[in-house]
């Protein structure tokens, strides 16, 4: 039989408390991001992306930073948000391997919120973060909103916050949440 207690330990080891920066953009910054040498890049469009595909992703770049959303919905409740009109999903190629992606919301005409973005730890290091948010940004501003939000957490790359500053955005608020650590 086991101790009850023994799971409340185990469930509150299973959670972590983190604080969530909320940035916003009103404008696009005029920012010049080279193209990284050496590497065949492509940036696409995912157009009815399956949700195999989406779930590996989610989890490559996700897992270490312990995305929680996706992975608790199922994959009816996925492949409908990921393949909404309102939803533009952009897929970093580096030499023909997937190395990337960018998932936003169109909220039009008030926002996009870039929900998702990250590199695939093998890519990571190699100045591929800032050109491929550079053209997500690009991407998100062809909509014509009225302003850019997204969300950062103390999980995330101790870089993101750094970097979400420098490409133009700005801290709109903070809260304190709860994570499911992700096994």
């Amino acid at each position: 039989m086991s101790d009850p207690t023994d799971n409340d330990d185990k469930t509150l080891a299973d959670e972590v408390s983190v604080n969530i920066t909320r940035l916003e953009m009103a404008a696009p910054l005029n920012v010049a991001v080279p193209l990284p040498a050496g590497l065949r890049l492509a940036i696409m469009l995912a157009e009815n992306m399956p949700v195999h595909l989406y779930r590996y992703l989610y989890e490559v770049i996700g897992k270490p930073h312990h995305w929680m959303l996706r992975r608790m919905q199922n994959d009816e409740t996925v492949t409908s948000i990921i393949q909404a009109e309102e939803t533009r999903i952009l897929l970093l190629y580096v030499d023909g391997c997937p190395a990337g992606f960018a998932e936003m919301r169109l909220n039009l005409p008030e926002s996009v919120d870039l929900l998702y973005f990250g590199l695939v730890p093998d890519y990571q290091g190699r100045g591929l973060a800032k050109f491929f948010f550079a053209e997500a940004l690009a991407a998100a501003w062809s909509h014509n909103p009225e302003k850019l939000r997204l969300e950062t957490n103390t999980l995330d790359s101790p870089r993101a916050l750094q970097l979400y500053q420098r490409m133009g955005f700005s801290p709109v608020s903070t809260a304190e949440d709860v994570i499911t650590l992700w096994k």
